[in-house]
């Protein structure tokens, strides 16, 4: 096994995740604010969704898969067709509604195909290229793909906790 193996396995499990709760999350929990906190399940799904896409077609020079599936016009007005979720205010976060919990899925599985597509086209050597030079030490495209799978993750596994919670919560 080697690098881009690990990377593609580390891309795979935000989708692996979902699909261990996802059969269990009634469609009226997607957008409800446990807490009064903005970010909702859906809003989580559709972010981990977003960044990773919009992050990996960046490094792959590519179109997004979000403009190139024509997602915003399947998501429709409730989901912002710009943008991916990073800096958004709570009016924002609250704002997309998602009622459809299979084409949050759908979209998340497109955007793994995506990205497990463009490691399988890397080779090792192309993991230590820096790809941003404004921090330091400077980002290679491997640190990268790690921190992009890694939030993806965690935004799911945010999801995750919040689908086990009792209603009314």
């Amino acid at each position: 096994m080697d690098a881009t193996d690990i990377l593609t396995d580390l891309a795979r499990r935000p989708l692996d995740q979902l699909d261990l709760f996802w059969g269990e999350v009634h469609p009226t929990r997607l957008n409800a604010h446990p807490g009064g906190h903005p970010n909702s399940i859906a809003w989580l799904v559709w972010h981990a969704g977003r960044e990773t896409d919009a992050q990996v077609a960046a490094l792959a020079g590519v179109e997004e898969t979000w403009t190139a599936g024509d997602w915003p016009g399947r998501f429709g007005p409730t989901v912002p067709a710009e943008g991916h979720g990073f800096g958004h205010s709570s009016a924002e976060a609250r704002a997309v509604v998602v009622t459809d919990k299979g084409l949050l899925r759908d979209y998340l599985a497109a955007v793994t195909g995506a990205a497990t597509g463009y490691l399988g086209r890397l080779r090792s050597d192309d993991l230590g290229v820096v790809v941003d030079e404004g921090w330091h030490p400077p980002v290679t495209r491997g640190a990268r793909l790690v921190s992009i799978f890694a939030d993806a993750l965690q935004h799911v596994g945010q999801a995750a906790y919040v689908a086990g919670m009792p209603d009314g919560d």
